[in-house]
């Protein structure tokens, strides 16, 4: 017992340090001394970031962050800057940033009210509501078609609450299973362990178009509610902030952002040749204009 207390010890005497640094040095300073930048990626968050056939990270958000990192270079001055990369899962994305272990956060995280208290988000790029995936054929158009059924989302995302307090709400005793990632929550789908994956409409419909056979599952129901997603950043970094705002807004300004979305959401994409034929909605298209990081609340 002695033996695991001071080893438990010396674990969180060695974690000090970098969470006191992370929490004390700005983003580009921290990057500027190190040479390193650490961005974080999700490895089934078609098409915002995953892993494509190499298991490379790519996707939408992951390319606006090598965006970003080329601006890092310019501001700090280090053309020499090592790029390391970092997949995260819902539930460590927010402690491995606020610990230092990644600087930016480049996947499909919804910008809230609840999580502003811990971390900053750069200007919304995204809008998505809560829908379900099911397999073709079942008979569920809505939220109170589950009732007494089995339904699963991925633990840590808004998601989850969303469906275990309107089950509560509308007492509908949904049993709500929690996965680790999307692709556990889609496959438990896919092997009859659960009715229906509830998740952002825009990852369920890449999850779909990735399936092996994509026509046995079914993407259902009216969205229960609509969220903004956003870049993820260190809480009280006003000036990475600003790094991060101003280079999403050239890229919106100059036409950059709309070549990007058309790749992304309107074209074949890897590693199958999908394309998710998803245009705009009209809460991304009012954001462009007005550039806003408002959260969800």
């Amino acid at each position: 017992m002695r033996m695991n207390a001071a080893r438990s010890l010396l674990l969180v005497a060695c974690a000090l340090p970098a969470l006191a640094f992370a929490q004390t040095t700005s983003t580009i300073d921290k990057v500027k001394q190190s040479g390193t930048m650490t961005i974080a990626y999700r490895e089934a968050s078609i098409p915002f970031s995953y892993l494509d056939d190499k298991a490379q990270p790519t996707g939408f958000a992951y390319e606006i962050c090598l965006k970003i990192v080329d601006e890092v270079k310019k501001a700090t001055g280090r053309a020499d800057l090592k790029l390391q990369t970092q997949a995260v899962t819902s539930a460590n994305r927010i402690p491995l940033l606020q610990n230092g272990t990644i600087d930016i956060e480049c996947g499909s995280t919804t910008n809230n009210s609840e999580r502003q208290k811990q971390v900053a988000f750069a200007i919304n790029y995204f809008y998505t509501g809560t829908r379900f995936l099911v397999k073709a054929g079942t008979p569920v158009t809505s939220i109170d078609d589950l009732k007494g059924k089995t339904v699963v989302s991925t633990t840590g995302t808004t998601n989850y609450k969303i469906i275990r307090n309107l089950s509560e709400e509308k007492k509908l005793n949904i049993d709500l299973l929690g996965a680790k990632d999307h692709a556990e929550s889609a496959l438990m789908v896919q092997t009859g362990r659960a009715v229906a994956f509830g998740m952002d409409d825009i990852l369920l419909y890449g999850l779909r178009a990735s399936a092996q056979d994509p026509s046995q599952l079914a993407v259902v129901g009216e969205a229960i509610q609509v969220e903004p997603y956003a870049i993820m950043l260190r809480k009280d970094d006003p000036e990475f902030k600003k790094l991060v705002d101003a280079t999403l807004t050239g890229l919106i300004k100059s036409g950059e952002f709309e070549k990007l979305y058309r790749k992304w959401f309107q074209s074949p994409i890897p590693p199958k040749g999908i394309n998710l034929q998803a245009p705009m909605s009209k809460e991304l298209i009012e954001n462009l204009k007005v550039l806003s990081d408002k959260p969800a609340t």
